[in-house]
C-alpha cells in the first residue's frame, strides 16, 4: 500500500499547485484582464491532472478499504483550492495509522 500512497500524495500536490495557479493566476487574468492564455493552458492540463488524481484516490480507497463515503471525500478535495493538501495530510495519517495498528492472524 505504500506506493499507493506515494502515488496518491505526489498527485495531490500537483493537483493543488495546479488549481491554486489557475483560480488565483488564470482567473484574475481571464476576467479581470481579457487574457485567458493561462485558463486555456493550464485549465485542460489541470483536468487531465484530476483525472489521474481520481485513479490515484481510488486505487488507494480499494487498497486501504475506505467506506464509500470517504472515497468519495478525498476524490471531492481536489476540486476546492487548497483542500487537497489538507486532505493528503489526513490520507497520509489514516493510512500509516492502519498499517501500524496490528492485524488479527488467522489461525
Amino acid at each position: 500500500m505504500g506506493a499507493a500512497l506515494t502515488r496518491y500524495r505526489v498527485i495531490a500536490w500537483i493537483v493543488g499547485v495546479v488549481l491554486i495557479l489557475l483560480v488565483v493566476i488564470g482567473m484574475p487574468l481571464k476576467y479581470g484582464f481579457d487574457d485567458p492564455i493561462v485558463v486555456e493552458t493550464i485549465g485542460p492540463a489541470h483536468g487531465f491532472l484530476y483525472m489521474v488524481y481520481l485513479a490515484a484516490a481510488f486505487d488507494l480507497a480499494r487498497r486501504a478499504d475506505w467506506s464509500l463515503k470517504r472515497m468519495a471525500l478525498v476524490m471531492l478535495a481536489g476540486t476546492v483550492p487548497f483542500v487537497s493538501f489538507y486532505a493528503e495530510r489526513r490520507v497520509s495519517r489514516w493510512v500509516t495509522t492502519d498499517t501500524r495498528t496490528p492485524q488479527p492472524v488467522a489461525g
